[in-house]
């Protein structure tokens, strides 16, 4: 499910930046084609939809996305863990591969969307201000939360995952359109493996781990 090369949410916008170019190309203005051509070629490069492969320890935490790692702060959880944890917050610029991806196998137990505003996704208040969609699950280490948060370009956060999906580690779970930002809450005996600055891909990235 979900593994297709070219994420399905791609394909309108590659179809109507294929049909304006065909038509652009078949008009007195055919010079101008090249222009949706590379809209055309953006779409198909933003929306894909690569294998990933977990390194198979149990107790290892992988990254919910592509990107950079923006910062790691301990924070009060007060959503889902309701408890004090380790925040890994990760920026995807328009380049990364946007699907996100389950850190540690478990259960999913709550997924909660909210609206809200379009900053920029790498600032700090982005978190609490923009639209996201938040997804908490139990695994055999606890209870770890992953946040979807839009961006100034992103619109709109696709989520599969619901309540009672059990998803294995590096699953696809969902997809957030045009930039954005991916956090991720982990308890505190969770060791961080990553550092502010380090560029992770989303699956096979060792984020943190559990002792056993």
């Amino acid at each position: 499910m979900h593994k297709s090369f070219i994420a399905k949410e791609g394909w309108p916008f590659i179809a109507g930046f294929a049909l304006i170019t065909l038509l652009v190309y078949l008009s007195p203005f055919y010079k101008f084609s090249l222009i949706p051509l590379v809209l055309t070629l953006f779409c198909l490069y933003f929306f894909r939809n690569p294998e990933r492969y977990f390194p198979g320890e149990r107790n290892l935490v992988v990254a919910p996305a592509d990107g950079r790692i923006l910062e790691i702060n301990k924070v009060y959880e007060n959503q889902y863990l309701q408890s004090e944890t380790q925040q890994i917050r990760i920026f995807l610029n328009l380049f990364n591969v946007h699907i996100n991806r389950i850190p540690l196998a478990g259960t999913i137990e709550w997924v909660d969307k909210k609206g809200g505003l379009c900053l920029p996704a790498y600032k700090q208040e982005a978190g609490t201000m923009n639209a996201r969609n938040s997804v908490g699950l139990i695994s055999e280490y606890g209870r770890i939360l992953v946040i979807q948060i839009t961006g100034i370009i992103a619109r709109r956060i696709v989520c599969w995952a619901k309540p009672g999906d059990k998803l294995q580690t590096g699953e696809r779970f969902g997809i957030i359109r045009f930039g954005s930002c991916t956090e991720l809450y982990l308890p505190l005996d969770a060791k961080i493996e990553v550092a502010p600055g380090q560029k992770v891909k989303g699956g096979e990235t060792i984020i943190a781990r559990f002792e056993n």
